[in-house]
Parts: C-alpha cells; structure tokens; sequence
C-alpha cells in the first residue's frame, strides 16, 4: 500500500518506517501523503495502542527532499498554498492522534524531522542524533512545524534556533524539552519499547481524554471557567465504562479489561 514507509505491528504497537535511506528520509510529496494516510489507518484501528514514528537506515529525517523543493520553486502561487497546506495537515494529523505517539530518533532529525520529533507526543533519540530548524539557510521560515516547536521548547527558545539555524546536539535537545530521553544507539529500541509497554498500562479512551485535556489547558488562565472546565472533564470521564471497569479492577485487585 505504501511506497515511501512500512508499517510494522508488534502486538498493540504499530511502529511507521520512513523507508527512503538512500535519501535520509527527506520528505517528498509522496512521503507527506503517506504518513498522513498511515496516521489515519492507526488511528482508526482499535487493535492498535501505542504508535512509534522512526526512520530506516542512519538518520530519522533530514528534511525537505532538495528536489521537493526544487519544484516547489517553480509552483503558482496557489500550488504553492495547497503544497504547503498538506505539510501543515500532515503534521496535525501525528499530532492529534487519539492515541500516544513515540518519535524514535536517530542520527539527523533537521528541519521536518524535528517539526516531527515534536509533533510525536512523546520522543527519544540516540545520543548521536542532531536536530535543527534549518529553513532560515534557505530563505525560508518553519513555519508548518513551529507550533509543535514552540510546544517543545517554548518561545525562547525558538526565538534563538529558528533565526540561527544551529545544530541541536541530543544533550541540548533533552535540555530544552525537544527530546524526553538519550540513550546509546544500541539501547534505542529497547528504551522506546519500555516506554510503549508503560503507556499499554493505562486506559486508552483515558489517554486520548488526557491529550484533549492538555490542548484545552495549556496556556490558560487558571480561573473560574477554567475551573469548571476541569471539573467537567473528569465528572465526564469518571462515568465511562472504562473508568468504572478501572476503578474497580483497583479494587478487586485485577487486570482492568483493556489489558486483555
């Protein structure tokens, strides 16, 4: 189905593969359709718990695929705006997946691979890995990834690498919150499999519950209608049947049902 990615099933995780090593996984149109099409076709699937975004060959991503952008270079304006607009939809779809979502970084993650490691819910990389947001080099700006960007590593932060285009080390990025965790490259696969064995532990409609809340939280004022807010949500998510079957199975002392 796919020319450009795998998709690799473990049990309740569902791993994607940019699959163009010869390229360093640069992003072409054909690559961007692809991994919208695949977060669509895991989101929808039930049998699927945790999704991990990772790269084949040495590097996650490099970025835009230089003869992408030389066609981009040629577009009318309106092909330019509808190019651009299925980037931007790419990324809001890994992002707003209602399940969790791991990048596994290794090596480069520039440009689009960082705006990805960021769009991920969560990301670990190797400690060789290298990220940046390059497109000032170019005449350009990262202005399809920086509002996974900024969400990373706020403001300040992008105010500095979004204007100087400087490498990120994987210390660097674990210091300023693009990465969660480093860990030798040989570990890699094991530390992603750890973290996506502990989100199996919680309740998936919980999980995707505990996403909608931090959109809806993150950045307002703590007030009375933010207060209501909370209150709504969990008065709500305390009256489904998976937070009953939760609750209770604490209790008695029991595996609740989704980790059947």
């Amino acid at each position: 189905m796919y020319q450009t990615l795998e998709i690799e099933r473990s049990g309740k995780i569902a791993t994607i593969w940019m699959n163009r090593p010869a390229v360093f996984n640069a992003f072409d149109e054909q690559l961007i359709a692809e991994l919208a099409a695949a977060c669509g076709e895991l989101d929808a699937d039930p049998t699927v718990r945790v999704v991990v975004l990772g790269g084949r060959g040495k590097h996650f991503s490099a970025g835009a695929d230089l003869n992408w952008m030389k066609r981009a270079a040629q577009f009318t304006p309106q092909q330019n705006l509808d190019d651009a607009r299925r980037f931007a939809d790419m990324l809001r779809a890994l992002a707003q997946m209602g399940k969790p979502t791991i990048a596994r970084v290794q090596g480069a993650a520039l440009g689009g691979g960082t705006g990805l490691t960021a769009a991920c819910d969560m990301a670990i990389a190797d400690t060789t890995a290298t990220f940046s947001t390059s497109e000032v080099k170019f005449g350009i700006i990262p202005s399809a990834i920086s509002p996974y960007v900024l969400r990373a590593i706020g403001p300040r932060h992008a105010l500095r690498y979004f204007q100087s285009a400087e490498r990120i080390g994987a210390e660097r990025a674990l210091a300023i919150g693009l990465v969660g965790e480093v860990v030798p490259l040989d570990e890699l696969d094991a530390a992603v499999a750890q973290l996506a064995d502990a989100l199996l532990q919680g309740g998936p409609q919980a999980q995707k519950a505990a996403k909608e809340l931090i959109g809806a939280v993150a950045g307002q004022p703590i007030d009375a209608a933010l207060s209501e807010e909370t209150a709504q949500r969990i008065a709500r998510q305390r009256a489904t049947a998976e937070a009953r079957d939760g609750i209770a199975a604490f209790l008695d002392k029991r595996p609740p049902a989704w980790l059947d």
